[in-house]
């Protein structure tokens, strides 16, 4: 499926009046937000991932170039998405790794190719870091459309393993992938890269989902036993 040089011009940075300092969760208003700009899920560490990075919102052009790169299998939309990634991360941030985020054989099998080992492989060159596959995924998951945040981080808890012999002890690490939703997944694979001694792992995904919500909705996606922290944090 051939994509025309316009189309590759069209999608826009991603912007938001307010959003989490860490996640860049974007959101209505501040109010969620702490004095030092955090949001409920940061404060309370369910995101294990220490900063989170997109290039757009996923839609309109940004979503469908997307799609065809991942479902129409047109793996040359690497590059171009590689440049969009490149333009979102911060250029003070410094890495010793790229991993991208892996994906089970079955699905691999299935696509043919792990798409965020493409993107990860530009971000590389284009870095200059290595990319390295420090993290394997042992558990085929459901999908998580549909799911609240709580069930999400379930549904993903113990899908990922540091590979035999991988060591990553002290590493900056980027994290590749092509779309953030809640962080769920990314942050479980994050947690993996941390307990075994990474110092930094930062999330650099082309799009992320925009889920503009305020302190009432954020509660809905919090495990019901954490609902009276995240009231506490919030109007704290």
């Amino acid at each position: 499926m051939p994509v025309c040089a316009g189309c590759l011009r069209r999608p826009t940075a991603f912007e938001a009046e307010y959003f989490c300092r860490d996640c860049r969760t974007p959101f209505r208003n501040r109010f969620p937000l702490d004095e030092d700009g955090r949001c409920a899920l940061c404060r309370l560490g369910l995101n294990s991932f220490d900063a989170a990075y997109s290039f757009g919102a996923f839609e309109a052009e940004l979503r469908e170039l997307i799609h065809v790169f991942k479902y129409g299998g047109v793996e040359t939309l690497a590059q171009p998405l590689g440049r969009f990634l490149a333009l979102a991360l911060p250029r003070d941030e410094q890495f010793d790794a790229v991993v991208p985020m892996p994906l089970h054989w079955m699905r691999r099998w299935s696509r043919g190719f792990n798409q965020s080992q493409l993107l990860a492989r530009e971000m590389g060159r284009r870095a200059s870091v290595p990319v390295r596959n420090l993290v394997r995924r042992v558990k085929a998951t459901a999908p998580q459309a549909g799911l609240t945040n709580a069930k999400r981080r379930a549904n993903v808890s113990g899908a990922f393993r540091l590979r035999r012999g991988a060591s990553v002890g002290g590493l900056r690490v980027l994290l590749v992938d092509d779309v953030m939703t809640t962080g769920a997944t990314a942050s479980a694979c994050a947690r993996v890269l941390k307990q075994a001694g990474a110092a930094r792992v930062v999330l650099l995904t082309v799009a992320r989902v925009d889920r503009r919500m305020n302190v009432e909705t954020e509660r809905l996606f919090v495990e019901p036993d954490q609902v009276g922290s995240v009231d506490h944090v919030a109007r704290g």
